[in-house]
């Protein structure tokens, strides 16, 4: 018998006691946005954006490994723009010669630290709560575990258990009492899997800090010292060519040490490759300078050898050669000079530069700045031509150490208070005329030319130099340590497995013996443990297990 048709209900809108749909008052903008921020927070500190971020991280360095760096080498990026003029642009918008200072490769740096946080700190928590709970309750089912046996045995529950106790020595266990005389046996083990997990998530963040570390209060720069026994000492920014701080150095307080350059020794290969490239120096420590000793400790700068004292680093990233001229004027008075040259072809060492003087002992000020010379042009240390004809370096070996000589006189231009390039003249200046060329020739070590004016330019020598980095890394050591332990942790996640086991035991119908299940299962990865089961269970049970052969 069918029940009488019935009214549909009337819509929430038609009622005047209905609530909104979802129950209470509805969601204000304000509830609205609390709920979008807690939405937007969880998916940020899911460990699946974790992952994301840490493969858009590595992605985002790949350029930086591909394209020459700003902070590294300035010259290769200015040969690259020079060989892409129509791509380096385009790179050079979105930052791809200074990746890690972008802002872009911040923000997912930044974001990626969040989410490590996010995720990791609450999963530890959880972590320390589940090490201090005991065992779960045995199933109630042990048949429907993928691991499970059963069988009856000629002794008492309670010596079972005690057997039980001795086969799951160094196991997590606790016993339990169930109606009907049955007793329980909870094991597990394994912990240590997660604490892996944790000490390699963790280790990661601390990665991440010794890095941002690092760019906050470290620092380094360039700077290059003749091979002839001159010094640099680190007690000022002045003493650099570039100089790079972190966010939080200002240069006033950097480590003091010092280093003098005695020599410089190079093998290159028949096709002019270097081969091997050393630096021996002296160096005072922060220890030295304080105590006033003047005694200098002798070390060798060479490739992935760098000098270390007092937490700074000191590498040998390149090296050149300065010439060294001498000129003397028509009144008898003489000045020399020795500037480095900069290298425009490195496999050659082909060098280009300029060497700049001022007359001495011309109190007029107009005739000072207009008798200024400049000593430009090319340099070879094994000088050749090419099959055109032209000027070029045929080995980075002084063997045939020859300049190709261009030297004007007039106005530098260095009295107007612009910065000029040590390698180079100010061009404007040779346009408006303020600057001529007044000889042009080749010089070899101890040639000399005359100039009209009866001033004489001599080619003394030739003096090496070396490009030093200095680094300052505070968070170096912590990279290090927390590299370390990632290791550490992510070997012990993957070797250990987090696996159960439960035994229930009851007496016998005939009270001679007892009744016993176990099962087993795996928490994570089932590989390997089914053996390991077996060889619980056989031994509990009291199974003769086969042997093979």
């Amino acid at each position: 018998m069918s029940s009488p048709p019935t009214a549909p209900p009337s819509p929430p809108e038609a009622r005047p006691d209905a609530e909104p749909p979802g129950g209470g008052t509805g969601q204000g903008p304000l509830l609205r946005a609390l709920a979008f921020l807690r939405n937007t927070w969880r998916g940020l500190t899911s460990m699946r954006t974790a992952l994301v971020l840490l493969f858009l991280l590595a992605l985002a360095a790949l350029p930086g490994a591909l394209l020459p760096q700003r902070s590294l080498n300035q010259q290769l990026v200015d040969q690259y723009v020079a060989d892409h003029p129509t791509l380096a642009p385009v790179l050079d918008a979105v930052g791809a010669f200074e990746i890690f200072a972008s802002p872009w490769f911040a923000a997912i740096y930044l974001l990626l630290m969040i989410s490590l946080i996010g995720c990791v700190l609450p999963r530890s928590l959880e972590y320390w709560r589940a090490t201090r709970a005991v065992p779960v309750a045995t199933p109630r089912n042990l048949s429907r575990l993928p691991h499970h046996a059963a069988g009856t045995l000629d002794e008492s529950p309670d010596a079972f258990l005690e057997r039980t106790r001795t086969v799951l020595r160094g196991w997590r266990k606790v016993e339990r009492e169930e109606p009907g005389g049955m007793r329980t046996v909870s094991a597990e083990r394994g912990y240590l899997r997660e604490t892996g997990n944790l000490i390699f998530h963790l280790s990661l963040i601390g990665l991440l800090l010794g890095f941002a570390g690092g760019k906050l209060y470290g620092y380094d720069g360039d700077v290059i010292v003749l091979a002839d026994g001159s010094e640099f000492c680190n007690t000022s920014i002045l003493g650099y060519d570039s100089f790079r701080a972190g966010l939080q150095v200002d240069g006033t307080q950097l480590n003091p040490f010092c280093v003098k350059a005695d020599a410089f020794e190079g093998t290159w290969l028949p096709n002019g490759q270097p081969s091997t490239f050393q630096a021996q120096v002296g160096y005072q420590s922060a220890g030295d300078l304080e105590d006033g000793s003047s005694t200098w400790r002798p070390d060798t700068i060479s490739v992935n050898h760098p000098l270390r004292t007092d937490g700074d680093r000191v590498y040998l990233t390149g090296y050149g050669y300065a010439p060294k001229f001498t000129v003397t004027w028509p009144d008898g008075q003489s000045r020399t000079g020795v500037v480095q040259w900069r290298p425009v072809d490195r496999s050659t060492i082909l060098s280009e530069g300029a060497t700049k003087f001022e007359r001495p002992g011309v109190a007029d000020a107009e005739q000072r700045r207009t008798s200024q010379l400049a000593l430009t042009g090319l340099f070879a240390p094994t000088a050749a031509m090419d099959a055109n004809g032209g000027f070029v370096s045929a080995y980075p070996d002084l063997r045939n150490p020859v300049v190709q000589l261009s030297v004007l006189r007039g106005d530098l231009g260095i009295d107007d208070g612009r910065g000029q390039s040590i390698f180079q003249v100010d061009q404007r200046q040779i346009d408006s005329g303020a600057l001529k060329k007044v000889a042009q020739t080749d010089l070899a070590p101890g040639d000399s030319v005359r100039l009209d004016d009866g001033t004489t330019v001599r080619l003394d020598s030739v003096t090496p130099w070396v490009n030093l980095l200095v680094g300052h890394d505070p968070g170096q050591i912590w990279v290090l340590v927390f590299s370390v332990v990632m290791v550490g942790g992510l070997a012990l996640s993957l070797s250990v497995k987090r696996r159960r086991f439960w035994v229930r035991v009851r007496p016998s119908p005939d009270g001679t013996g007892s009744i016993v299940q176990v099962g087993g299962l795996a928490r994570s990865d089932r590989a390997g443990y089914g053996e390991e089961f077996e060889r619980l269970g056989d031994e509990l049970l009291r199974r003769k297990r086969e042997e093979d052969g």
